[in-house]
């Protein structure tokens, strides 16, 4: 499982891989963001998925976290990135689970900031962050 956040500003991207999708995993990603991110602070647009909505969660002080409506990917600019990095890997076939990791390794190391923006970067996000900014 790809646990991934993005910059929609800046294309900053942070994609880390877990053997699971469940609360411990997506703890320990949270854990390693908020080290990514220093003293910086972020929100995260998460959708309502239990392991997102856990009450085991401790969120870092530094992550804020935004839940999306339920059914509503569409509102998520992250599912914009995945939809773009999936786009390589469709109708291929790979020998073994280690080679497919390897694949999309290099996809994740090609990827820019400008891509990250290009996909991302939904007006009414922008605004927001914007209208943020500036106060």
């Amino acid at each position: 499982w790809i646990y991934g956040a993005i910059e929609p500003l800046t294309g900053d991207h942070f994609l880390y891989e877990y053997p699971k999708l469940n609360g411990e995993c997506f703890q320990q990603f949270l854990d390693w963001l908020s080290v990514q991110l220093g003293s910086d602070y972020a929100i995260l647009q998460i959708d309502q998925a239990p392991a997102h909505t856990s009450s085991a969660i401790s969120w870092p002080e530094n992550i804020i976290p935004l839940f999306q409506p339920p059914s509503a990917p569409e509102l998520n600019p992250i599912e914009r990135l995945w939809q773009a990095l999936k786009k390589p890997l469709k109708n291929q076939l790979f020998s073994s689970l280690q080679a497919l990791r390897e694949r999309i390794q290099e996809i994740f190391d090609q990827l820019t900031f400008e891509e990250v923006i290009s996909v991302s970067s939904y007006n009414f996000i922008l605004e927001a962050l914007f209208y943020a900014a500036s106060h």
